[in-house]
């Protein structure tokens, strides 16, 4: 049974299910990957991964000063939010890269939560 765009929906079906099974396992790899961001000129080191998940952080023990920890706390999240956003754009240019021709031209990933 075709509609008037010439696709029947049993091929509709199958190429959603296709871009489903694709895009999972585009995001099973970028759990694997990770993304390495400095602040302060590397007195902080925040690693994320693809899944957006912070799996390591390193300080600088120069960075540490008890008398403040303000700056130390400001370079914590600045790293933070720095190897986030990374994460991010690496996830959506995997998942670009991952989906080929199969996505409509333009369309943003992250209105889909990656």
């Amino acid at each position: 049974m075709a509609n008037p765009g010439g696709m029947n929906m049993q091929d509709m079906f199958g190429k959603m299910m296709e871009m489903q099974e694709k895009m999972n396992a585009a995001q099973d790899e970028l759990a694997d990957k990770t993304v390495t961001a400095e602040a302060g000129g590397g007195m902080v080191k925040v690693t994320a991964n693809g899944a957006q998940e912070i799996t390591g952080i390193e300080i600088d023990p120069e960075a540490v000063d008890p008398d403040d920890l303000e700056l130390l706390e400001d370079l914590v999240i600045a790293g933070v939010n720095k190897a986030l956003e990374d994460a991010s754009d690496m996830a959506q240019e995997e998942m670009k890269d991952s989906m080929g021709g199969m996505l409509p031209q333009g369309m943003d990933l992250s209105q889909l939560g990656l």
